[in-house]
């Protein structure tokens, strides 16, 4: 914990660090005439903006390293909410220079506009779109294929305009050797690029694997099991996702991330539970055995085999039982002793998915399951409803705060379920949270 922590702050420091680099390279060595506070406070904004945006590309590119000490899908949501801050100083700068004096609004005429206002004022635009269609891509109607294409590539346009905005500007890289700072920048912004779209691909090119089969499960999921095809697959913790992408190229512009359902002592093959919730996901059930597939994993801290515990608490809502099955079969085939405790919220007990299973391995495991439906049968004398921190304390052990606990499932739910573990005195360091938003 030590080590994550530290490499965690380190990281913290280098994302600063480099957010002010570009800010520091320009105001050293300058000797220009000053302008005023308004429009070099302005200018300031504007570069450390424009390097946050260019960080975006660090933060998605899937680096285990830089995740590890996170979590993938925190460091999602901070490339999610940092976006609004970089777009917070990056309107400033125009807002501010024309407040200063200058005439920006004049330059918004593109016609007559010189090509650094051009490239300004569409970098905006798209950045400003690229945000607008991630917030409400969903009441847009834009499918998640068709809205990551956009996203990507309105991402590098708006970078690639805005570096074109300040070298044409000039002011402030005006010698050779920021020019060359700046042109070192840019390549590790291509590399990036590269990383994503050519290196990472080009090698799950050469490991595919294969569809063994296609299991309709309770619950509208479907289990996909897949071997490894000419080579030895990979191990993976239980609890982690990977990126799948399903009978199309490694290279494709779209691949979809899925928790691992299988037992992770078995190398031999690995499974896949999917919900169908529309877009991809409802096509699961129509893939055939023996179609190609392609995986980039595996991702993701949210695992026992990280956080030990003397027991652990597994708290699910819908397809967020997925993770927890890996992490229940897996520890079945360990023949670990330690209590597990599953709380699994779900709509009615007709959608419990791998309900047979989960019964099975009472057998197999110290385990104690507490089902919720929202719809409860007639005569049903269990929990029912939505999960509140009431039910969660009925069935809680003694010394509950030395346990580990593990939630995935409805945002909503995720929030009642750490305010109340936090109200009730577990430590931040035993609850792990797995949101799986990547959009």
């Amino acid at each position: 914990m030590t080590t994550l922590l530290t490499r965690a702050v380190a990281w913290i420091g280098l994302y600063l660090a480099v957010a002010v680099v570009p800010l520091m390279f320009a105001v050293l060595g300058h000797s220009g005439p000053g302008r005023g506070f308004l429009t070099e406070f302005s200018v300031a904004l504007g570069f450390i903006g424009l390097s946050m945006m260019g960080m975006q590309f660090a933060l998605v590119a899937r680096f285990q390293t830089v995740a590890e000490p996170f979590g993938e899908d925190a460091l999602v949501q901070f490339h999610r909410e940092i976006s609004y801050v970089a777009l917070a100083f990056i309107l400033a700068h125009p807002i501010l220079l024309q407040v200063a004096g200058i005439d920006i609004v004049g330059l918004l005429n593109l016609v007559q506009a010189p090509w650094r206002a051009r490239f300004a004022v569409t970098s905006t635009v798209l950045l400003l779109v690229l945000i607008a269609t991630s917030i409400w891509r969903r009441r847009m109607n834009f499918r998640y294929e068709v809205w990551q294409v956009l996203h990507g590539a309105f991402s590098v346009i708006v970078v690639a305009f805005a570096v074109a905005h300040v070298f044409l500007v000039g002011y402030y890289v005006d010698q050779a050797w920021k020019k060359w700072l700046w042109a070192i920048m840019a390549c590790a912004l291509i590399f990036l690029l590269l990383w994503v779209r050519v290196i990472r691909p080009l090698k799950r090119l050469h490991r595919p694997w294969k569809v063994e089969s296609v299991v309709h499960e309770r619950g509208d999921a479907v289990t996909l099991t897949m071997i490894p095809f000419g080579h030895n697959g990979f191990r993976f913790e239980p609890g982690q996702f990977g990126w799948l992408t399903l009978d199309r190229s490694p290279f494709s512009a779209t691949s979809h991330p899925f928790s691992f359902s299988s037992s992770a002592e078995n190398a031999s093959e690995l499974s896949m539970t999917i919900k169908a919730l529309g877009d991809f996901t409802s096509t699961v059930g129509s893939i055939s055995p023996g179609t190609r597939a392609y995986l980039d994993g595996p991702h993701g801290v949210f695992t026992p085999d990280r956080n030990e515990g003397p027991g652990f608490v597994l708290i699910a809502g819908g397809v967020g039982i997925t993770p927890m099955i890996s992490i229940l079969r897996t520890m079945a085939d360990r023949g670990d002793s330690r209590p597990f405790l599953l709380y699994y919220a779900c709509r009615s007990l007709d959608d419990i998915t791998f309900d047979e299973e989960l019964e099975s391995l009472r057998s197999r495991l110290d385990l104690t399951i507490v089902n919720i439906p929202m719809t409860p049968p007639e005569g049903w004398k269990g929990e029912h409803g939505y999960l509140d921190r009431d039910m969660i304390v009925r069935h809680l052990p003694d010394r509950y705060q030395r346990l580990q606990y593990f939630t995935c499932g409805p945002a909503p739910m995720l929030d009642v379920v750490e305010d109340s573990l936090t109200e009730l005195g577990v430590p931040v360091k035993n609850l792990h949270t797995e949101r799986f938003v990547f959009v």
